[in-house]
């Protein structure tokens, strides 16, 4: 169904799942496994995985907290995008990645699901992607001292709006890892 013509294809788009990211965000440990189930069964189904890892100010390349969650393992041939903004595909080369390998769906999973998740699906919607949120595979820290909701309820009120999405010629789902299709979506897969 995505308006991106020729681009049949399912990717699972891992979003900074850093240490310092995760470090202290809500069900850390359930949600980083969920997102290492998802990462076996699209490395099994032959389905494309795509890094993304951020680095600024307050999150310098090569430090600890920059590198990967320690449970999860990216394989070399995986293409790692490197960004500095919240949307993966702002300043990155992403959508190049994404178009030579086909894709036109995105299953998407990381953190923080406040910022770069959030900007990520829409940027991505907004691109003529469909985009499948696993609303059990995303996290984010407790911001509530600065007036943000608890990270429970940022979760639920973004799994809730994002099911919700509507838009001609592209689908957007929220589903669990545990019932996520790794199909594309006109190939009867959601």
């Amino acid at each position: 169904m995505t308006t991106l013509t020729d681009r049949p294809e399912t990717a699972l788009l891992v979003i900074d799942v850093q240490e310092g990211v995760v470090a202290g965000a809500h069900q850390r440990d359930e949600v980083v496994a969920n997102v290492q189930s998802l990462i076996d069964r699209a490395r099994s189904e032959n389905v494309p995985v795509v890094w993304v890892q951020h680095h600024d100010g307050g999150l310098q390349q090569g430090s600890p907290e920059w590198q990967l969650a320690h449970e999860l393992s990216r394989d070399d041939s995986e293409p790692l995008v490197e960004k500095t903004y919240g949307d993966s595909f702002e300043g990155t080369d992403l959508e190049q990645v994404l178009a030579h390998a086909g894709v036109g769906h995105l299953v998407v999973a990381g953190a923080q699901t406040d910022m770069c998740v959030r900007s990520t699906i829409h940027g991505a919607f907004a691109r003529g992607y469909d985009v499948t949120l696993v609303s059990d595979a995303h996290t984010t820290e407790d911001l509530s001292a600065y007036g943000a909701p608890t990270p429970d309820l940022v979760i639920a009120h973004t799994n809730l709006y994002w099911g919700e999405q509507r838009a001609p010629g592209k689908s957007a789902a929220t589903v669990t890892t545990a019932n996520v299709s790794l199909e594309s979506p006109a190939q009867g897969g959601e």
